[in-house]
């Protein structure tokens, strides 16, 4: 075995045709473990006492070279030692080792070994906790030569051991209804067309066995966890198995590993909180501060109007259609007045008519062919006409950003909305810049919302930024991105897949994540087998045959009240709070109230994701690792540290069951029943509710009603929910700027003794109140 070390530059790597070339990269803090297996070299290079990656490769110089594009933290052996004994290459620090099997010199291969055993030489490893449990297992790699977009390059893959009862959560966005990864097999790859709604592939998949992946390899990727006894990963395109291993004893601790690795999640925008109102499409600057003054006038609470596509005169003008918006800086100015804020939608693609198609096919710009010819739409679907701007391409996407700054935030705009950022106009087939849009499949969100969250902080760096994205990769959410679930069905089924879909979202360590209110596409849906729970009369937003309409955008709507983010959208004639029936208007205004009462809660928990990593939108298995049962549920989770929500996602229905995790006590939120958990209950769920819970020895703090966040809202009280002990970080800042980034804003720790039954507070709320005089203990009712 060979051990060597490595000055303080290393080899990075770019893909082109057919070649690597080798650049200068940054230096080393530390040298790296580079190891012989029989012509196989294994580098080791840890990041954190329980973050170490892994690199195989046949030629050296890749195994040695940095990560792709995504982690962009630096190794760091601090407190990491390694021997080496006839078990292999040990590599140990104070919560983990990992050992690099040894690997027997190989015998002459028997006959059917000559046939049908991989020619790669072996390499196995097995990580173990610092009590010197198994943690994790790799079994092997493999190398197979393919032929991708004209490229002869190798299909890659890597097999783990699978524990007894073992289960998976995460790798971004899978929308066939099931939160547990286990026994399937995932297409991790960005696809607009998923069948059952938009895939998004981030590379990072968590265990209910403490270590979770990230997978370094942006090309198309499968993925089968524990099927037939084995996690298999492989990746389309490469030419070595890259991957880090994370370990904790808690979910968060791996989350807090994750954002170590590829960045923090920033607090957005207090404003990203309330409400985000949006339609495909506003017609006119009229329509528009139409509906911004009829929230006001209803007294409806209101934070963020969107100007979706189709507001300019082309598509890649990056203007403004002064026809329908004559003056988009006072429209602005209106919003401002009125409390609000504004999101545009900004796209990558630009027609040939446009006037920067030439600039941009002639700078090279565009995503292109072989021979340089720029791609043009793609002979699928209608909307495919255009040019993608190729955003792997630093010099592009701060031309982009210039533009967006010059022509559009230059009146007014606050945030931008970056669609197609899968990207629509599939690369596969085409190059990017930085080579074959095989191998970068998944690259584009990262790159394209970087450009812009780069130009902000430097352009506006007083203004905290905010992307709306439908796509992700590893390390999207430093960009300050939202995401949401792109343009599903306005159906009863694609409600029921949105609760998985999220909370797998959430599981990959990106923890802003809602959907379309109500679906994106045009209201229709089979007739309703159950008589509609809300009466349709005066409703505008579907035709007159989906009379179930009011209530399933009911239902949406509280289950979005209970998302990271709660944004109406859709292509629907109108689509405001008032437009689902005078029967639904008072359903829909008291869950939005009871989402601005829930603000100072919220924001909290988006302060605490900055500082920790960890999701606020929570799958059952991450708080409740004791309780089996949990392992496999994804219509219910956790909001924050309290609320246990359990969305109604079937027509008709007026109750449903709802699992309470063993290890707590739970309060119904409505009538303050106690229950035992570690049980099944039936509770009502009528129409104006939402099944919620909230776990004993929880503090909540509730706001007084404002009409948008730009109002300082001072709190009505503090909910103490009895039964243990609890603390609860309550902060709050100017919702705006970048301060919080540098010790701003003011946050108060809220503590109950439960058994002395007192609340206690660290110092003054950032309210200025007096936290004892809001406290209201909740008693529990007697059935």
């Amino acid at each position: 075995m060979m051990l060597q070390t490595r000055g303080t530059i290393r080899a990075a790597f770019a893909a082109g045709a057919s070649l690597f070339a080798l650049v200068a990269a940054p230096a080393l803090a530390a040298p790296l473990a580079s190891l012989d297996r029989h012509g196989a070299r294994v580098s080791i290079e840890p990041y954190a006492p329980n973050i170490v990656r892994v690199t195989i490769a046949m030629d050296p110089a890749l195994a040695d070279a940095p990560p792709g594009e995504g982690p962009n933290a630096k190794p760091d052996l601090t407190g990491w030692s390694h021997v080496v004994s006839a078990a292999g290459d040990i590599f140990t620090s104070s919560l983990v080792s990992l050992t690099v099997n040894a690997e027997p010199w190989p015998n002459a291969p028997t006959q059917m070994q000559r046939y049908f055993a991989p020619s790669l030489p072996h390499v196995g490893l097995t990580v173990r906790g610092r009590d010197g449990r198994v943690i994790t297992e790799m079994t092997g790699w493999e190398m197979a030569p393919v032929q991708v977009n004209g490229e002869r390059t190798f299909r890659v893959g890597a097999s783990f051991a699978v524990q007894p009862n073992e289960h998976y959560y995460g790798l971004g966005q899978n929308q066939e209804g099931v939160l547990d990864l286990k026994g399937r097999t995932i297409d991790c790859r960005h696809n607009y067309d998923a069948p059952a709604g938009e895939s998004v592939c981030v590379p990072f998949m968590v265990t209910n066995k403490g270590y979770g992946i990230v997978w370094d390899n942006p090309s198309a990727t499968t993925v089968s966890p524990g099927l037939n006894n084995s996690t298999h990963w492989q990746s389309s395109v490469g030419e070595r198995v890259s991957f880090f291993i994370i370990t904790g004893d808690t979910t968060d601790q791996l989350y807090a590993g994750y954002a170590k690795l590829t960045g923090a999640t920033p607090l957005p925008p207090k404003a990203a909180f309330g409400l985000i109102q949006s339609k495909a499409r506003y017609e006119s600057q009229a329509e528009l501060l139409g509906i911004a003054d009829g929230y006001r006038k209803r007294n409806l609470p209101l934070d963020v109007m969107v100007l979706d596509w189709f507001y300019w005169t082309r598509m890649g003008q990056l203007d403004i259609d002064r026809t329908f918006f004559p003056d988009p800086k006072a429209m602005n100015d209106a919003l401002r007045t009125m409390g609000m804020r504004s999101i545009i939608s900004v796209w990558p693609r630009f027609e040939r008519e446009s006037r920067y198609y030439d600039f941009l096919s002639a700078k090279g710009w565009l995503l292109h062919d072989k021979d340089g010819s720029v791609t043009d739409g793609l002979p699928v679907r209608a909307d495919r006409a255009g040019a993608l701007l190729d955003s792997t391409n630093p010099e592009a996407r701060a031309w982009f950003w210039g533009k967006i700054r010059d022509n559009i935030a230059s009146q007014g705009f606050d945030w931008f909305w970056l669609d197609e950022t899968e990207p629509d106009l599939v690369p596969d087939g085409h190059f990017y810049s930085i080579g074959s849009g095989d191998r970068y499949h998944n690259l584009f969100p990262l790159v394209h919302t970087n450009g812009v969250a780069e130009g902000s902080a430097r352009d506006r760096p007083n203004l905290r930024n905010l992307i709306l994205a439908r796509a992700a990769y590893l390390g999207t959410q430093r960009n300050g991105a939202l995401f949401w679930s792109s343009d599903v069905q306005s159906t009863w089924e694609a409600l029921r897949r949105q609760v998985p879909a999220g909370l797998g979202f959430t599981a990959t360590g990106l923890a802003y994540w809602s959907s379309d209110t109500g679906g994106w596409q045009y209201p229709s849906g089979p007739k309703a087998e159950r008589p509609p729970l809300l009466d349709p009369a005066g409703a505008t937003a579907m035709p007159p045959s989906y009379a179930d309409y009011p209530e399933l955008f009911t239902r949406w709507f509280a289950y979005n009240s209970f998302t990271p983010t709660l944004r109406i959208h859709g292509q629907r004639p109108d689509t405001a709070l008032w437009d689902y029936g005078t029967a639904a208007e008072p359903v829909l205004a008291n869950f939005l109230r009871l989402r601005y009462a829930m603000v100072p809660y919220l924001y909290s928990l988006g302060y605490q994701t900055y500082k920790t990593g960890a999701p606020f939108m929570r799958a059952l298995f991450m708080d409740f690792p004791n309780d089996p049962a949990v392992s496999t549920i994804g219509d219910e989770y956790m909001f924050g540290p309290a609320f246990l929500v359990a969305p109604v996602t079937t027509q008709g229905v007026t109750s449903r069951e709802v699992y309470l995790p063993a290890g707590a006590d739970w309060y119904d939120y409505w009538t303050n029943h106690r229950y035992t958990g570690g049980q099944t209950v039936k509770v009502a769920a009528p129409i104006d509710k939402i099944p919620l819970f909230v776990r004993a020895g929880s503090i909540v703090p509730m706001g007084v009603q404002v009409p948008s966040t730009a109002t300082k809202q001072a709190l009505d009280s503090i909910r103490i929910y009895p039964g243990r002990d609890a603390s609860f970080t309550l902060y709050d800042d100017d919702g705006v700027t970048n301060s919080y980034r540098n010790g701003g804003g003011n946050a108060a720790t809220l503590r109950w003794d439960d058994a002395a039954k007192r609340l206690t507070a660290s110092g003054r709320l950032p309210s200025g109140q007096d936290a004892v005089k809001l406290a209201r203990v909740v008693e529990p009712d007697k059935l």
